[in-house]
């Protein structure tokens, strides 16, 4: 139990750690992206690379996706606060969203088919 546990703060703290290394990348370059933006794409590379292992981080990154939701909470929280400017946009935001999600859609629809012609050749 208690090297489960160590092994658990271990690969937390890992995380927190390329967190904490895409902020302070974002803050010393001055670059034009959020910190933990910088810091799931440093994981990313090491995760493609080899560095890390993804059973290294298995016992932490399941727990944090199995309880993700909780971490919503206050964010949905906070979005209460701005109904009055929501309904103020609703219009513009609703289109957004519709434009968004039919533009997700026929561009994936169209790499998938391009890929699939390519790969038949």
């Amino acid at each position: 139990m208690l090297k489960k546990t160590s092994l658990f703060v271990g690969q937390v703290l890992f995380l927190w750690l390329v967190y904490e290394a895409g902020n302070k990348i974002v803050s010393f370059f001055g670059l034009p992206i959020p910190g933990n933006v910088l810091g799931m794409i440093l994981l990313f590379l090491m995760l493609l690379t080899g560095i890390v292992k993804v059973e290294q981080l298995a016992l932490a990154s399941n727990f944090l996706l199995k309880h993700i939701t909780f971490f919503f909470i206050p964010i949905a929280v906070g979005l209460i606060n701005w109904v009055d400017l929501f309904l103020q946009h609703i219009l513009a935001l609703t289109m957004m969203v519709l434009i968004s999600a039919i533009l997700a859609f026929y561009l994936t629809g169209f790499l998938f088919q391009y890929l699939q012609r390519r790969s038949e050749k």
